[in-house]
C-alpha cells in the first residue's frame, strides 16, 4: 500500500474550489539547440526521468469510510501522453499571447483521478523558441518527498545526462477491501494514523464550519439589507479566470541599489512590489489615506535545528511584511522593508541566498512550491497579497541541448487574494511572474508597469538621477525583481 497523505497534504485537496485551484506553475522559456526541441524528444527525456519522482506516477486513492488518510498509489494506467501535451502560437508567437494560454491553462484544475500533474510543450514562438509550462498540485509537491519536476529535466550542459534505464511496473491497484484493512492495520501498528485522520476529519469539518456560517451571513446581510464591507482592489471573491503577467530585469541592476542604500535584494524587490502597488492604487484612484500599508507573507528559508546541513527540505518559515504603499519616497520605502526584516536576521536561522542555491537538489521551482504551501496554510484573513523570491542558478541550464533563456514562476492565488507574485533569479537575470484575478483585476498590466516605473524610480535614487527605466511594452513585459541577500 502507498505512502498515506499527510494532514496538510490532504487539505490543500478538500480545500480547493473552482475559482482556487490548488497548483503551482512554470514557465520555462527555451532557445532551441542544432538538434531542436520537439515533442517526442521531450516525451524521451521525462520517460527517463520520471522514475525519480515515484508520486508524478501516483493518484490519490481515498479510502471508504474516511477511516484514514487517502494513500498515494500507482496509476496502473498511467499514460505519460496523457500529462505531457502539445500546443502552439500562431506564428510569430507573442510573449502577450504565450501570457495569455498560460493564464488559460492555470485556470483549470487537473484531474483527480490520475496523478496531479500536466506539462506543456508550446511551440510557435516568436524567434524559434519554445516554452514549457509545468503544472503540479500543491499536494504533489512537498521538497522532502518529492520534488518538482521540471528541475529534473535541466542540465548543466547541452550534452543530456543518461539514466539507468526505467523498468517501471505499476503495482496492483488497492481494493475498497485493501483499503479498509490496511487503515485497520495502520491504526493498530501506528497510533500516528489515527492521529492524522482525527485532525484532517476536525479540520475539515471546521472548514465546513465556516463556510456554513459565511452563507449564514451572506443570508442575512440580504434580509436585513445591510452591505458587506467594500473589499480593497487586493482582495474579493474570485472567478474562475486568471490573468498572468511578467516583468524581467538585470540582476545588476538590483545590486547596484543595494550597494548604494544597504538591506538585501529581497529587500530591494519587495520596495519595488511597494512602489508599484502604490502607483497601481493611485491609477485606481483608491485614498492611500485609508491603505498605508499592504500587508505581505513572505516565505523565507530558515536553517533547521535538528539537521547538522541545511537541505532541500528545511523549514520554510513565514514572514509577515507590512509593505509601506503610504509612503511617497523610494529611499524610505526601502529602508522601511529591511528594517522589517531585522527581526528574521537578528535569530540567526536565515539561509543566505548563496548558501540556499548551494544545497544538493536545490531548485527554484520546488522551493516556489514549498513556499506557496507554507502562505497558504496561513489564515486568509492574516495578509493581503504574497510574494515568494527565489535564487536561482547565475548559470546556464538546458534541456535536450536548448539553453533556457527565462523562468518565470506562475503562483496560485488563495481564496479571496485578487494578487500573488513569484520571482526567480536566473544566470545574471530577475524573472517576476505574477497571477492575478481576471475579473477582479483586469487592469493586471498596468500594475505590472508599475513595478518597472518602480524600479527605474529606485535605480534612479541609485546613480544620481541617470537611472535607465526597465525596457519592456505594455501587458506587464517591462522589466523588475530578484531574490536572495
Amino acid at each position: 500500500m502507498g505512502d498515506r497523505l499527510t494532514p496538510r497534504d490532504l487539505a490543500f485537496l478538500t480545500d480547493e474550489r473552482p475559482t482556487a485551484p490548488r497548483q503551482n506553475a512554470t514557465v520555462e522559456i527555451f532557445e532551441p539547440g542544432p538538434g531542436g526541441f520537439d515533442y517526442d524528444a521531450l516525451l524521451a527525456l521525462i520517460a527517463d526521468r520520471i522514475s525519480f519522482v515515484p508520486r508524478y506516477r501516483q493518484k490519490v486513492q481515498l479510502v471508504p469510510g474516511r477511516l484514514a488518510n487517502p494513500v498515494w498509489a500507482d496509476d496502473s494506467t498511467f499514460d505519460l501522453e496523457y500529462h505531457v501535451r502539445r500546443s502552439a502560437l500562431p506564428r510569430p508567437g507573442t510573449a502577450d499571447q504565450l501570457r495569455d494560454l498560460v493564464a488559460r491553462i492555470v485556470s483549470r484544475p487537473l484531474d483527480r483521478h490520475r496523478p496531479l500533474w500536466e506539462m506543456y510543450l508550446v511551440e510557435g514562438l516568436e524567434g524559434g523558441r519554445v516554452a514549457l509550462l509545468t503544472k503540479a498540485h500543491q499536494a504533489l509537491v512537498d521538497g522532502v518527498q518529492t520534488v518538482d519536476l521540471g528541475q529534473l529535466l535541466l542540465d548543466v550542459s547541452p550534452e543530456t545526462r543518461p539514466m539507468d534505464p526505467d523498468d517501471w511496473v505499476p503495482g496492483r491497484a488497492p481494493t475498497p477491501a485493501g483499503l479498509v484493512v490496511s487503515a485497520l492495520r495502520d491504526a493498530l501498528a501506528e497510533p500516528q494514523t489515527v492521529l492524522d485522520t482525527a485532525r484532517s476529519t476536525g479540520s475539515h469539518l471546521a472548514r465546513e464550519a465556516r463556510r456554513a456560517v459565511r452563507r449564514g451571513v451572506g443570508a442575512a446581510e440580504l434580509m436585513t439589507g445591510r452591505r458587506p464591507e467594500r473589499p480593497t482592489p487586493l482582495n474579493g471573491r474570485l472567478s474562475q479566470q486568471r490573468r498572468f503577467v511578467t516583468l524581467e530585469a538585470r540582476l545588476d541592476d538590483l545590486r547596484a541599489i543595494r550597494a548604494v542604500h544597504g538591506g538585501t535584494i529581497n529587500d530591494v524587490v519587495l520596495a519595488v512590489i511597494a512602489g508599484g502597488l502604490r502607483a497601481w492604487l493611485m491609477t485606481r484612484a483608491e485614498s492611500l489615506a485609508g491603505l498605508r500599508q499592504v500587508r505581505a507573507v513572505v516565505p523565507v528559508s530558515v536553517i533547521d535545528e535538528n539537521e547538522e546541513e541545511t537541505s532541500l527540505g528545511s523549514q520554510i518559515a513565514v514572514h509577515f511584511v507590512d509593505l509601506p504603499v503610504g509612503e511617497a519616497s523610494p529611499v524610505v520605502r526601502l529602508h522601511q522593508v529591511s528594517y522589517s526584516f531585522e527581526s528574521h536576521k537578528a535569530t540567526g536561522r536565515g539561509v543566505a541566498a548563496s548558501r540556499l542555491v548551494s544545497i544538493a537538489g536545490f531548485a527554484p521551482t520546488t522551493f516556489h512550491a514549498v513556499g506557496s504551501r507554507a502562505a497558504a496554510a496561513q489564515p486568509g484573513g492574516s495578509y493581503q497579497i504574497a510574494v515568494t523570491n527565489v535564487p536561482g542558478p547565475q548559470s546556464p541550464r538546458y534541456a535536450i541541448g536548448a539553453e533556457m533563456v527565462a523562468s518565470f514562476p506562475v503562483p496560485p492565488l488563495t481564496p479571496g487574494h485578487a494578487l500573488a507574485i513569484g520571482v526567480t533569479s536566473y544566470h545574471g537575470r530577475v524573472f517576476l511572474g505574477m497571477t492575478a484575478d481576471r475579473d477582479l483585476v483586469p487592469d493586471a498590466d498596468i500594475l505590472c508597469q508599475c513595478f518597472a516605473d518602480a524600479l527605474a524610480e529606485l535605480q534612479d535614487t541609485a546613480s544620481g538621477g541617470r537611472g535607465r527605466a526597465p525596457r519592456g511594452r505594455r501587458r506587464g513585459s517591462g522589466r523588475g525583481g530578484q531574490a536572495g541577500s
